[in-house]
């Protein structure tokens, strides 16, 4: 899990599991849900995956927006979800542009041979 600020420098960075594990729940077990929590106002862009976070952070943790029609949404539902879940992305992509450098340079570390 890798948090970065919104100009994507990376704010915290956590160790590797084995074994899958969601999101949310590696999320609360290392602790920057507390952290955030008690920390300076920060506002948190993160993807689907933690849902619910918000809530526990006093709202700095902003996600997607969440379906609330499954089947048979009406018109003005699924314009109004689309414009909030393209903002949102719009937003998140310099996170995920931070994701991506550190992986970049995980893999060029591997091809160099220094772990």
């Amino acid at each position: 899990m890798v948090v970065t600020d919104e100009v994507g420098r990376v704010l915290f960075c956590s160790p590797t599991k084995h074994g899958s594990c969601a999101d949310i729940t590696h999320a609360r077990q290392l602790g920057p849900v507390k952290l955030l929590a008690e920390g300076p106002a920060a506002e948190i862009l993160a993807d689907a995956g933690y849902q619910g976070l918000g809530a526990q952070t006093g709202g700095r943790v902003v996600t997607p927006p969440h379906r609330k029609f499954k089947k048979n949404a009406p018109d003005w539902y699924e314009e109004m979800h689309e414009r909030h879940r393209k903002a949102h992305s719009s937003r998140r992509i310099r996170v995920e542009h931070g994701i991506a450098h550190l992986k970049n340079w995980r893999t060029l570390a591997r091809c160099l041979g220094r772990r």
